[in-house]
């Protein structure tokens, strides 16, 4: 009763989240609103490293705690639930940060089904121990121990890392992956990447040892492609040769750009026979840069598009003329892919949305321009 009662409270918080979200959610691409909301979890960052602690007022925590003693002092069922719901307002300091960044997430990405299940599935999470606990008559508790500080400390990275997420959105490439570098670095080193290591350590310490080196070596790898103009995480010396001949630029594919509903019917009227494809892009779409970077450079979808008219509506600015476009076509936002015949009719059954890979991205471009 106590865990589902708190499940169902984060559960309703998290869907009016992602309803209130979805009604901004284009405000929320703004640059300046994306880098508060990195800044904010920089902050709730720093207290997961013991910085500060973010907690509910200790007077509103008083009152609270006190009602649902009163509540449930006949230990009943409902007495119960009522103490789970008011653990959920009453949140602690080493839950209060994951939480409140998991909301903000689900703010970002408008989604009232993604807050509700998530949500639902972060209270299952915590009541799923105190279940066990409990059944247990308290022998299954775990001991205070270093071990809590380093689950502290790895929450507190992979915020820093949801962090640089959101800025992906903003910053160039290269920006990126010195962030990300130097995140990965100073991870390997806080998690004993430079630690030396008795020779009576347990297995444990040195497999973790192990990964942290990694880390550190991942982060200082990508430092030394950002020197390079890199700006791939996961390749991060591509690009990077002893000569300039040894270096290979990326080829782009070249759109034509859009504007509009007008400018969308101009360039469909002047398709010359060929088949089209129009790309919906936002320089704050993360899915449309890694189809820039993974899709859209692979040779066999270069060679799929060869004869394909390549249109692009970039929805940046989401200003009234990218509204109504978007409005017309029935999409919420990028990114989107539209195939047209070579009369300038939508082939709708072809719509794509989100990232789709470079192998099923250009079997899907071949079945569309077939007719063509």
């Amino acid at each position: 009763s106590y865990v589902l009662a708190m499940a169902v409270t984060y559960t309703v918080a998290g869907v009016i989240v992602g309803l209130s979200g979805s009604n901004v959610q284009m405000f929320l691409q703004q640059p300046w609103v994306i880098g508060s909301f990195a800044g904010l979890f920089v902050v709730l960052a720093l207290s997961m490293f013991g910085l500060y602690e973010i907690r509910v007022p200790s007077s509103v925590q008083t009152r609270l705690s006190a009602l649902g003693r009163t509540s449930s002092g006949q230990s009943t069922l409902a007495g119960a639930a009522l103490m789970g719901l008011l653990s959920a307002l009453i949140v602690s300091p080493c839950v209060t940060a994951p939480l409140v960044g998991a909301l903000i997430y689900i703010a970002h990405t408008g989604d009232a089904w993604l807050g509700g299940i998530a949500l639902f599935a972060l209270s299952l999470g915590m009541g799923a121990p105190l279940i066990a606990f409990g059944v247990s008559a308290g022998k299954l508790l775990p001991k205070v121990g270093p071990w809590m500080e380093t689950v502290k400390a790895a929450s507190g990275f992979i915020m820093l890392g949801v962090a640089v997420w959101m800025l992906e959105r903003v910053l160039s490439p290269t920006a990126t992956l010195a962030l990300w570098g130097l995140l990965l670095l100073f991870a390997g080193i806080w998690f004993g990447a430079l630690d030396s290591l008795g020779k009576d350590a347990s297995n444990g310490h040195r497999l973790r040892k192990g990964i942290a080196i990694v880390m550190a070596l991942w982060g200082g790898l990508s430092l030394a492609g950002v020197a390079g103009g890199g700006g791939d995480l996961f390749q991060p010396l591509r690009g990077i040769g002893i000569t300039d001949a040894g270096r290979q630029e990326t080829a782009t594919l070249s759109f034509r750009p859009v504007k509009g509903l007008s400018g969308l019917e101009a360039a469909l009227a002047g398709l010359d026979g060929r088949s089209a494809m129009l790309d919906f892009y936002a320089d704050w779409c993360v899915s449309c840069k890694e189809l820039e970077a993974y899709t859209f450079t692979d040779p066999d979808v270069r060679a799929a598009l060869s004869d394909v008219v390549l249109l692009k509506a970039d929805v940046t600015a989401h200003d009234a003329t990218d509204r109504e476009l978007l409005a017309r076509l029935g999409l919420f936002g990028p990114p989107a892919i539209l195939f047209y015949t070579p009369d300038g009719k939508e082939l709708e059954g072809f719509r794509l949305y989100g990232f789709v890979s470079a192998t099923p991205f250009a079997a899907h471009v071949r079945a569309a321009t077939a007719g063509g």
